[in-house]
């Protein structure tokens, strides 16, 4: 559970570090038999600093109160 942690953690350190992502999809705007006519368009997707901040104390108390691995 402690490696858990650590992995959730790192993640919610980058979701407060990284508080924007950009992405450009394809779209089809004319279609007139063999003619098409396509377009680009970025969308952003956007979150609070608070949602990183919030999965970095999930892990952090993960790491805090997991149980360590034991071997049977």
């Amino acid at each position: 559970m402690k490696k858990e942690g650590l992995i959730v953690f790192a993640i919610g350190l980058a979701f407060a570090a990284i508080t924007s992502f950009n992405f450009m999809t394809r779209e089809k705007v004319v279609d007139l038999g063999n003619v098409e006519i396509t377009q680009n368009r970025s969308h952003y997707l956007t979150w609070s600093p608070l949602l990183g901040v919030a999965v970095m104390i999930l892990g952090g108390s993960m790491y805090v109160f997991g149980a360590k691995n034991q071997k049977i």
